[in-house]
């Protein structure tokens, strides 16, 4: 791992015996530092346990991240590589369930996904999506459904779609574990 020497490293470690939501975001190569920051402000409030970074995504220390994270680039666990393909396949030896955010023959909407935690969710660049050799090492493919004439979203905004029914689905598979109320 490229790994920048960074205060966060310290605080979000702070984090650490918080009860977290199993799941692992993915950024490959979105280009927008605002986007990069939303998805830290998102992953913060849903409680994920870790963004990793990928290609070209910006990464902090950043005033654009910070404008949109409001200190949570400070409090989320990250990780930066250039290659997200080793990455991918180190989640699948640990057993997560690799998930792209992708429209595709292979999709299925994302309220029928049942997805296996822990989950790995893959989201790609803003224009391009994902890399076609990422999106072939994907377990699941899964669409945000869309009933508008547009047929697609912002990243930043499909990522809190998509974090906050992982979080939904979980909270409803550990319900009477009493770890998310």
């Amino acid at each position: 791992m490229d790994r920048l020497p960074y205060r966060a490293t310290q605080q979000a470690s702070a984090y650490e015996a918080i009860a977290r939501l199993p799941v692992t975001i993915l950024l490959d190569n979105v280009r927008s530092l605002y986007n990069v920051g939303a998805f830290f402000r998102t992953a913060d409030g849903a409680g994920i346990e870790k963004l990793l970074l990928c290609g070209i995504t910006g990464r902090p220390p950043k005033n654009e991240i910070s404008k949109t994270a409001l200190g949570a680039e400070e409090t989320v666990a990250w990780d930066h590589s250039w290659e997200a393909a080793p990455l991918v396949q180190d989640m699948r030896g640990r057993g997560f369930e690799i998930a792209a955010i992708e429209t595709s023959v292979r999709s299925v909407d994302l309220f029928d996904w049942h997805p296996s935690f822990p989950v790995c969710v893959l989201f790609g660049h803003e224009v391009d999506g994902l890399r076609p050799e990422l999106a072939e090492m994907a377990d699941t493919h899964v669409r945000i459904p869309m009933l508008g004439l547009k047929h697609s979203l912002n990243v930043a905004t499909a990522g809190g779609i998509v974090i906050y029914e992982l979080l939904r689905k979980y909270r409803g598979l550990m319900k009477d574990e009493r770890i998310f109320l």
